[in-house]
């Protein structure tokens, strides 16, 4: 157990000992923590440079991308490019896997970025976050890689998976593999610093997260257990409390720390989910389980999917362990 205030640069190298490392893969979290501070700095004073507003393109994935997409998306690729340990990298943001250019040095790591998730949010100034994983590449490349098939790996082939979430303050979530720890940064000073150890979240909770504006569109499972939320009807023997911020990393947080359940189900109209599942729900059911709660597509456990392509979508449900089983049943009899 690592004591509150032990700074971020400092736990990984205790860390890196511990498991007689070779000091690479905490040289890849500070490239990582590097982005992210600079990337806070973007998003705190977002209304007072030219962060602000929409772009005139779109994602990858279709969405309109805001300014503040785009600066968070050059930042994490232009450090973790340049870190000399990374081969291949994913981005939300981007068509396809980019590959460290010939004549830079390469590393043995693949990372995975939701570079800046809740974006649309940033105008009204709610909580946004980055999402990252990172996955091994046990080779070297070669000319005739296909890329974007490096990217599709297991969900369980994930070694490290972490958030960073831009609010009153900013706090970085961070699994391994072995728990979970939340570090808050220090403008300061500049570093990040442990608040939360080995954090766990409730075997059940009182909060439920689901946008209620799709209501229409549900599933009768989803009604149905939602309806058993808000009445007597479910294992606490009363209504839970519903919150919805409308960024994943912010509800995920909340769900983290307080326990309950978020959901973003597969419905009438988009029977795969909106989430994607390598840069939001891998990541996202990483540090979950690490946790000891739980995450499921409703069908099976989140992390005993493979993705198929790069910008996959799935329907998600993460939480408290007991409560995830409860909807992951229903969903199960009646999808």
């Amino acid at each position: 157990m690592y004591p509150i205030g032990t700074p971020l640069s400092h736990f990984v190298l205790l860390e890196q000992q511990k498991h007689a490392a070779t000091g690479e893969f905490s040289r890849l979290l500070h490239h990582l923590a590097l982005g992210a501070k600079m990337v806070a700095k973007a998003v705190s004073h977002a209304g007072l440079v030219d962060v602000l507003g929409e772009t005139s393109g779109a994602n990858a994935s279709g969405d309109t991308q805001k300014k503040l997409d785009v600066y968070a998306n050059d930042r994490y690729i232009d450090h973790l490019l340049n870190s000399g340990l990374i081969a291949v990298l994913g981005s939300e943001e981007c068509d396809n896997a980019i590959a460290v250019p010939e004549g830079k040095p390469r590393g043995r790591y693949i990372v995975t970025i939701d570079p800046l998730d809740g974006s649309s949010n940033i105008d009204c100034n709610v909580c946004v976050g980055t999402i990252f994983s990172v996955f091994r590449l046990d080779r070297d490349l070669d000319g005739n890689d296909d890329l974007d098939q490096l990217l599709l790996q297991p969900g369980d082939s994930q070694i490290a998976a972490g958030y960073v979430l831009y609010g009153p303050s900013t706090v970085l979530v961070l699994t391994t593999g072995n728990g979970v720890h939340g570090f808050t940064l220090d403008t300061l000073v500049g570093e990040f610093f442990l608040t939360h150890p080995n954090i766990r979240i409730p075997e059940r909770g009182k909060i439920y997260a689901i946008n209620e504006g799709n209501t229409s569109q549900w599933l009768p499972w989803t009604k149905d257990y939602v309806d058993s939320l808000k009445s007597d009807r479910n294992p606490t023997g009363k209504p839970y409390s519903g919150r919805y911020v409308g960024s994943l990393v912010a509800d995920a947080h909340r769900t983290l720390l307080y326990g309950g359940i978020f959901m973003y189900p597969g419905d009438k109209k988009n029977p795969n989910g909106k989430l994607r599942l390598l840069y939001e729900a891998f990541p996202m059911a990483f540090i979950l389980e690490q946790a000891g709660g739980a995450a499921s597509d409703g069908v099976q456990r989140i992390l005993d999917r493979t993705p198929t392509a790069l910008h996959e979508r799935v329907p998600l449900i993460l939480g408290s362990k007991l409560d995830v089983g409860d909807a992951a049943a229903l969903a199960g009899a009646r999808v």
